[in-house]
């Protein structure tokens, strides 16, 4: 049965709706940034460019890097951004756009996210990497698929119980990255631990202007969880969905974080963009 023209949504000259991306413009590794001007911050040390796009905060290039085919997406800040990146390069892919039905064959996708975040841990410091072995879920966007088959029940059930967390608020939950990526980013350079995933800046985050937070605490009781040696070692605003619904749709992903700042001590890096820049040619270096 055909897909719904309101359920995938086609722009007049056949590309998905807000990437605005057809299945030839992307390659199968693509790396995911936040912010739009980081797309070519990376793709300034491509070989070549064949392909760059743009729509609202979605800024696509595709292009050569030694020989391997590389797409780069900025997907803006947010969970709600992530739903819409990773189902739509999930469409090009899986779903015929002509007939609106999905593929026989999969076809599965690597995502390497390269980001910038915060530490929560006084030994994971500004200007270090941290590699994201999974994603804590914390603002409930997830909650709307079947998620089932990608929980960690055990996990989840310690760090609701540690926190005391408020049953209004979404259940935690919590997501592994993919073991295949990690082993080929892993090394002596990056910490690696949980990374927690808010679906705001500000309150979500435990940060306090004018208006007073649910659990002011928070922070100190995700500074101090542990299960069985396992820490939260940084928070962001993306990691757990594109894990989440890269597990869902049969993809592979992996978080890399550039930690600009340090909750734990109060610093921030004194060239946050030197950091970036470090990890973008550790992650270029990796995946060829």
């Amino acid at each position: 049965m055909s897909i719904k023209d309101s359920e995938l949504i086609l722009n007049p000259d056949g590309s998905i709706y807000h990437l605005n991306l057809k299945p030839e413009n992307i390659a199968h590794d693509i790396i995911l940034v936040g912010d739009q001007d980081r797309v070519e911050k990376i793709t300034k040390h491509f070989d070549s460019i064949e392909f760059s796009t743009q729509k609202r905060e979605f800024k696509t290039q595709t292009g050569f890097y030694k020989g391997k085919r590389l797409t780069v997406l900025s997907t803006g800040i947010g969970p709600d951004n992530i739903d819409i990146v990773l189902n739509e390069l999930d469409a090009l892919v899986n779903i015929d756009l002509k007939t609106r039905k999905p593929k026989e064959t999969h076809t599965s996708l690597n995502f390497v996210r390269v980001g910038t975040s915060g530490s929560l841990q006084e030994d994971v410091p500004v200007d270090a990497f941290v590699i994201s072995s999974h994603g804590l879920d914390l603002n409930g966007m997830l909650h709307f698929y079947k998620i089932e088959t990608i929980e960690n029940p055990d996990i989840e059930k310690a760090f609701i119980e540690y926190t005391n967390w408020n049953s209004n608020k979404a259940r935690p939950i919590v997501i592994n990255n993919s073991q295949k990526l990690e082993k080929i980013f892993d090394s002596n350079q990056v910490h690696k631990g949980l990374t927690a995933t808010a679906g705001g800046f500000y309150g979500p985050q435990g940060r306090i202007l004018r208006l007073p937070l649910q659990d002011p605490s928070l922070n100190t009781k995700m500074d101090t969880f542990s299960f069985q040696g396992m820490r939260i070692t940084n928070f962001e605003m993306e990691t757990s969905v594109i894990y989440g619904l890269s597990k869902l749709l049969g993809h592979h992903a992996l978080s890399l974080n550039a930690i600009i700042a340090n909750r734990a001590t109060g610093q921030f890096s004194k060239d946050p963009k030197a950091v970036v820049e470090k990890l973008i040619i550790y992650t270029l270096n990796k995946i060829v």
